[in-house]
Order: structure tokens, then sequence, then C-alpha cells
């Protein structure tokens, strides 16, 4: 007679673990840790070179026009490589004298109002960020406030007119002296400062004024690069407070005269000089090589920033 063992047999727990299929281990690491698959990462390297070919198109397509000839221009198309390149365009408007002297003016303001807009913003944000100031509390709110409401262009004129800075320099960087936005940024930057830090320079005998200059301003390298970055970028762009506060044509900056010869289609006889007996270059060419020399001076200088943010960053860390 059969038992219950030999007529029901227990089914090997073995057998059934190798026919069911194994989950897969959570892995401990972060999801931008793990191994991204060889097709994702073939897919971003062609939509990010996509996108950076889009981006430079433009600027070839200008700096090669501003070297073109008569020939390569006549020709028509879209001039990606001057096929005959000449530099005729950009002897023309520096012999011609208004793009030079616009250009020192544009150099000038960007260098003079960047340094003040930057002292007067680190000063400020400092006194916000520290606590226990008198009045503090109601001047964030001000700065606040004029993030919020800008005034109009009406009343911004007549505040300049009555200041008596109409066709001065001063008008262009006195309005946006302390931008509320980057205050913003570089006071909670400066908040987030360590506090021990501050304070055993306090014990050692520092003076607030120590404090900012040898402590604060060195560990914030990194955001003190981009706000100076912001504030020289709308100087060095800005021409509508030109248009309206400056009457004298020879106190233009580059980005007006820019406006004035490309998009208004003035005579660029007036800008553009050439040797005795030579013709000026076409006047697309002219144009173009305006945009560039407008174009190229801030090209050159964010490269040095971006490199500036990482070495301000890692100076910035505090190390324990």
């Amino acid at each position: 007679m059969a038992t219950a063992e030999t007529t029901n047999p227990r089914p090997d727990p073995a057998v059934f673990a190798d026919a069911a299929p194994r989950r897969r281990r959570p892995s401990s690491r972060p999801p931008w840790m793990e191994e991204t698959p060889v097709w994702l990462t073939v897919l971003k390297s062609v939509v990010l070179a996509v996108i950076v070919l889009m981006m430079l198109l433009p600027f070839l397509h200008v700096f090669a026009v501003s070297f073109s000839s008569y020939k390569d221009v006549l020709g028509g198309g879209l001039i990606l490589f001057p096929r005959s390149p000449t530099l005729a365009a950009y002897e023309a408007i520096f012999n011609g004298g208004i793009v030079v002297r616009a250009l020192q003016v544009s150099i000038g303001l960007t260098l003079f109002g960047t340094l003040a807009q930057m002292i007067f913003t680190t000063t400020m944000a400092w006194g916000l960020s520290r606590p226990g100031v008198p009045g503090s509390r109601a001047l964030l709110f001000v700065v606040l406030g004029a993030l919020l409401i800008a005034p109009g262009i009406i009343p911004s004129y007549l505040l300049i007119k009555e200041l008596g800075l109409l066709n001065n320099y001063a008008a262009l960087i006195v309005p946006g002296l302390i931008s509320s936005f980057n205050l913003v940024i570089v006071r909670q930057f400066f908040m987030n400062l360590p506090q021990e830090l501050i304070d055993s320079a306090r014990i050692d005998g520092a003076s607030e004024w120590r404090v900012f200059w040898n402590i604060a301003l060195p560990l914030s390298k990194a955001v003190l690069a981009v706000v100076a970055l912001f504030y020289a970028v709308a100087i060095w762009n800005s021409f509508f407070n030109a248009i309206l506060y400056l009457q004298d044509s020879t106190k233009w900056p580059i980005q007006l005269v820019l406006r004035q010869y490309v998009l208004q289609g003035s005579d660029l006889a007036n800008a553009a000089d050439t040797a005795s007996n030579q013709p000026l270059p076409p006047a697309k060419t002219l144009q173009m090589a305006i945009v560039a020399v407008a174009t190229v001076p801030i090209l050159i200088v964010y490269p040095f920033l971006q490199k500036y943010f990482t070495r301000g960053v890692l100076t910035g860390a505090i190390k324990g």
C-alpha cells in the first residue's frame, strides 16, 4: 500500500527557483550614476551636435560675410566660407573713425560701469545680509519692491533730466547702479557663508570691513563672477538708454552705432573710409563687419570668466 508521500510527492523548491525568472537586484547607486546605454549616449551626442551647429551657423555666416569680397557677395546665397577672403571691410570701418570711437566708449563704459555696480551691489548686499543692522528689513522690502515695480520711460527721463545727466555717460550707469535681482542673489550667498568662520575672525579682532574684504569676497568669487558678467553684458548690449539720453553722436556706444548703420540703414560712407582711389566694400560686408566688431569683445571675455567660475567654486569650498 503506497503512502501519502509516494502518491503526492512534495515539489522540489530548487526546481521552481531555477524556473522562475530572477529579479534584478535594486542598485544602491542613484539614477544619475547608473551606466548609460550606448544608444542613449549616441542620441544625446547627435542632439547636442545639432544644437551647437544651429547656434554656430549664424556666427559663421556673419564672420564669413565680413571677410568676403565683391565677387563672393554678388554671387548670392548663404556664405559660410569666403572664397576670396579680404580685410577690406575691417580696414574701412577702422579707418572711418566712428566705429573705433564707439568701441572705445563701450569698453570704457563696460569696465567702469561694471566696477561701480559691483562695488555698490556687494557692499549693500553685505549690509543687508548681516543680522542686527538697523532698517535692513525695511530696505530689503524697498529692494524687492523695485524688483517688482519698474519705473516707466517718461519718469526715468524726467529724473535724468532733473539730475542734469542728459548727454552724459553717467545716465547710462547710474539708473542701473544696483540691480535688485543681482542684489538678492549676492545677499543670499552672503547669508549662506559659515557663521563660525566669521565669528572666529571677529574673535581674532577683525573689523567688519576686514571680514568683508578678506573672508566674504574670496569665498564668493563664483557668484561675483556671474553677477559681474550679468552687469557687463547688460552695459555692453545697452542701446535704448543711449538713444534716450545721448544727443551727441560722438558719444554713442558701439551698439547704437550698430543699430544706426545696420538696422536703420544709414549711409555707411560716414562710418567707413578707404585709401585713395579705392571703392568701399559692399554695404552688406561693412554691416557684418560692424556686427562682428560689436560681438567679438564679449565673446573673448566669457571663456576667461567661465574658467574663473570653476576656480571660484573650488576656492570657496569649506574643507572640514
